[in-house]
């Protein structure tokens, strides 16, 4: 059994296809199959279903994956580790985030990180914050940014808060509420919504404001990217809440405060049981970050006290 059969089953499953894995691999897909198949072979089991339109995990595929990823992430960490013993930085920096994260600058921090560590491969995922809580604590994450309602917390994971926000409306520029200072959730709860797929970290915050007001509202159309209300809510088909510090972000879109609005808490997690050099530098290089993009913003006095805040007490050393 050799690490590269490894790295083939892994891209097959990652991608369920052998074409686009020989692809990622930068192999030709015959040279991929045979290696499977050999590996398969000495097994004496198959790892994957193959028909003509789909391919899939067997039981014993299912069973194999866990254990190949674990080895193969203790080689390339074997790797990371003898080059850190030498004073450099090398490995893999898996991140995850949810597309509203707004307390950090991530593409930022990268910068930084890779102006200092350049022989650093960095993945990105950006995926619901449930789901990337569960990619740290299986290891398939180093980092992720993930926002929460305040009544949830990270489990399973070590876990920095790195700042409070509330939800504001996002409404179609002409729409009536436009021009209003603020509006409260029993006016809202009369507009059709769009908003996450139900059960999602960032559609449970807005659901548990309308059910504790006592109050229902139509969601309408359901959407995975956040980038993607805001096409809806643009023509005037559905309206929207999202975290005040996100919503500027958005082009074509008016913003109401919400006098009851709903808090969510930004977090920044990683893994309890051990960090890679890379993850180490990141998670150190990343408090600079936070803490330099803190002393150049800016603090509002008069601000009232809920709004969204820098975060420029974590640390995460």
């Amino acid at each position: 059994m050799e690490l590269q059969q490894m790295r083939y089953v892994l891209a097959v499953a990652e991608t369920n296809s052998f074409t686009r894995a020989a692809e990622r691999c930068l192999v030709v897909q015959s040279a991929l199959s045979h290696q499977i198949a050999r590996l398969e072979r000495e097994l004496g089991a198959r790892l994957f279903e193959r028909t003509s339109r789909r391919v899939r995990l067997t039981p014993a595929g299912e069973a194999f994956l866990p254990a190949a990823r674990q080895c193969l992430d203790a080689a390339e960490r074997a790797a990371a580790e003898v080059a850190a013993a030498v004073g450099e930085v090398r490995g893999r920096l898996a991140v995850g985030l949810i597309p509203t994260v707004a307390a950090v600058d991530v593409p930022g921090a990268l910068r930084d990180f890779r102006r200092q560590y350049p022989h650093v491969r960095v993945s990105l995922r950006v995926g619901a914050s449930e789901d990337l809580v569960e990619r740290v604590r299986e290891g398939v994450l180093d980092v992720a940014f993930l926002g929460l309602p305040t009544t949830a917390r990270p489990q399973g994971v070590a876990a920095r808060e790195l700042a409070r926000d509330r939800l504001v409306a996002v409404v179609a520029p002409d729409h009536p509420l436009a021009a209003e200072p603020a509006v409260d959730l029993c006016r809202l709860s009369r507009e059709v919504f769009v908003d996450l797929p139900a059960g999602t970290a960032g559609r449970v915050q807005s659901d548990l404001a309308f059910s504790a007001a006592g109050l229902t509202r139509d969601v309408a159309f359901e959407v995975t990217s956040a980038d993607y209300i805001a096409r809806l809510v643009g023509p005037g088909l559905a309206v929207a809440m999202l975290p005040s510090a996100y919503a500027p972000q958005l082009a074509g879109v008016a913003t109401v405060e919400v006098t009851d609005a709903p808090a969510r808490v930004e977090y920044a997690v990683w893994s309890r049981t051990g960090r890679t050099p890379a993850a180490a530098a990141f998670l150190t290089a990343l408090d600079d970050h936070v803490l330099a993009r803190a002393a150049a913003t800016p603090v509002d006095r008069d601000a009232r006290p809920e709004r969204h805040t820098t975060g420029a007490q974590v640390r995460m050393r």
